[in-house]
């Protein structure tokens, strides 16, 4: 990744459903989530403080117990610092169900930044992390600027890191850091898609011409390419009817080749040579087990080119191999 010699493997775990995103998740469930990760190659985790409220991170850490350093590679982000909550002060839910006590506080700092990492490795109980994000900056670019990526590059110096960049939504403000900051990785959700091309605009030219490695999130436009029926959630919302329509389609082709839908969007994003992995949120040993076989499904080049002919896919896409 970048410059850092980090390795990971293609594809990893996003562990935000471990911390009851959306619905509550049994504990030994969401332990066994991780423990199957671990058996099927899944041993790249992506986690963050603000998933749960430090829940995902304390579950995770659970199962990190005991286990080789080396066996695995994790991340984890900064940008939000967790606190107690305080007597009548509201819940911070952020669509996560029976978080612990906490509440969050975004913390763009040198020191919010320490203490941050140092936090999220007590609840994970490691000495290191591989790599940190600064998580969802959108709305606080300035202080990325002024304190947060220098904080970021100081870990890095100390080893106390091995790699750093951004994680978010906004493939152009994505874009703008990779080619102002020496990013090792950014962890791109939801831009770079079957459905959703954005970042081939933005960020993925950017990317290749700096050497910034991409991690790819939200491969199923948070459901809609997992199964798009009526309902389906999309960026975290229902989505709207035309991108219902779209992704349906797109599964139309998918089944002339005998492909699950699911299976394409996990293959999709390595068409592009700057991608390096991508990460699914999985919520049981049975998800983490179905997206493995997904991975590993045939994909006749003839699918891809049809997704062309058809208008699904851009001419000029870089198309998977």
């Amino acid at each position: 990744m970048g410059s850092s010699g980090v390795r990971v493997p293609p594809l990893g775990l996003g562990c935000a459903p471990l911390a009851n995103l959306y619905e509550a998740v049994p504990e030994e469930r969401a332990l066994d989530t991780v423990r199957a990760a671990f058996d099927t190659g899944l041993t790249y985790m992506d986690t963050a403080p603000h998933y749960g409220v430090g829940l995902s991170e304390e579950r995770l850490g659970r199962v990190l117990a005991g286990r080789d350093r080396a066996g695995y590679t994790l991340s984890t982000k900064v940008g939000r610092r967790l606190r107690p909550r305080a007597p009548g002060e509201p819940v911070q839910a952020d669509g996560f169900a029976d978080t612990p006590d906490r509440v969050r506080e975004w913390d763009f700092t040198r020191d919010g930044i320490r203490a941050s990492l140092e936090s999220s490795l007590e609840r994970l109980g490691v000495d290191a992390v591989d790599i940190v994000y600064l998580h969802d900056p959108e709305d606080h670019v300035p202080e990325v600027y002024e304190t947060a990526f220098a904080a970021l590059a100081e870990l890095k110096r100390e080893k106390l890191v091995r790699a750093i960049g951004f994680g978010m939504n906004h493939s152009d403000l994505l874009a703008r850091f990779v080619a102002d900051f020496d990013v090792d990785v950014v962890l791109c959700a939801g831009r770079w898609t079957l459905l959703e091309r954005t970042a081939s605009d933005d960020l993925l030219p950017v990317c290749e011409r700096r050497g910034t490695s991409v991690v790819v999130g939200g491969v199923y436009n948070s459901g809609l390419l997992a199964d798009p029926a009526p309902g389906a959630r999309y960026d975290y919302q229902q989505a709207p009817p035309e991108l219902l329509a779209r992704a349906r389609r797109l599964a139309e082709v998918c089944a002339e080749f005998q492909v699950p839908l699911r299976a394409a969007a996990l293959r999709f994003p390595f068409g592009h040579p700057a991608v390096a992995a991508a990460v699914v949120g999985c919520a049981s040993p049975a998800e983490v087990r179905d997206n493995a076989e997904l991975f590993a499904h045939d994909i006749p080049d003839e699918l891809w080119q049809a997704l062309v002919r058809r208008g699904l896919l851009d001419d000029d896409i870089p198309l998977p191999v």
